[in-house]
């Protein structure tokens, strides 16, 4: 321990004796050992301290960094969305535009005939309305399959697709397809099967040929599903029939409603 000199007579004065000097200072020494552990951990605590604030200003700025980032991809896909919406709207305007051409061209042609995909001869139809109307989904299974395959059978009765309307049902449960679709296909495209191009090809569906009718719905029916959404529009009808787009569209939607 170290004191001024005038610090050293002041104790040597103020104490009793010997003993009690050496009390003293050895009091002193001890103070000043604390005192000097004390400001070491105080400097220690302070550098952590400065450490912890490093860390937490780096810890905010990436945390900002990550904001900005996630708003950047939320405005994204905001106009990402935005524009989606946009070419939906447009495409629905423009197919209900085509729908409505195609509409009256078969009523100023109703009665000629055009010319299928299956290269058979079929008549000009008009629809009874602009829109085949909605399926009922909100059903079971059985309940779904009995109710189209009545409906079904009752259209195709005595064609060579007479008592397939349980199979049409089926498949177009297990395919979420219009159960309508196909038969009324069959009938623009074969008059139910009656004209096939191929064997059991009672839909002008490429050069396919099959062993049986069961075989050849479910084919068919899933390939509405793959490749026209299941469901007639008129854009389907440009890819399944592009020569006549117009008549099949119509011919294939007015036999739709007759089911």
């Amino acid at each position: 321990m170290q004191q001024s000199s005038g610090g050293l007579i002041d104790l040597l004065l103020a104490s009793d004796d010997f003993y009690d000097l050496l009390a003293t200072v050895q009091y002193l020494d001890v103070i000043q050992a604390h005192s000097t552990d004390a400001l070491d951990e105080l400097v220690a605590l302070e550098g952590e301290l400065e450490m912890t604030r490093a860390s937490l200003s780096s810890q905010m700025q990436e945390a900002e960094e990550q904001q900005a980032q996630a708003q950047a991809a939320l405005d994204e896909a905001n106009a990402a969305r935005a524009e989606l919406q946009a070419q939906i709207a447009a495409q629905a305007a423009a197919e209900a535009a085509e729908r409505q051409a195609a509409l009256e061209a078969a009523q100023k042609d109703q009665g000629n005939s055009f010319t299928t995909e299956s290269g058979n001869s079929a008549p000009v139809e008009v629809p009874s309305s602009p829109n085949a109307g909605s399926v009922d989904w909100n059903m079971d299974k059985e309940s779904f399959v009995s109710s189209w395959a009545a409906r079904i059978d009752a259209y195709l009765a005595g064609s060579p697709l007479a008592g397939q309307g349980r199979t049409f049902a089926e498949a177009a449960w297990a395919y979420g397809v219009d159960p309508r679709f196909s038969p009324a296909i069959s009938m623009v495209e074969s008059t139910q099967g009656r004209y096939c191009f191929r064997p059991h090809n009672a839909w002008g569906w490429g050069n396919v040929s099959w062993s049986s009718w069961e075989e050849a719905i479910w084919d068919h029916v899933a390939g509405l599903a793959a490749g026209y959404g299941g469901q007639l529009t008129y854009a389907g009808a440009q890819k399944y029939c592009p020569p006549n787009a117009d008549h099949w569209y119509t011919s294939v939607l007015a036999n739709m409603q007759r089911i």
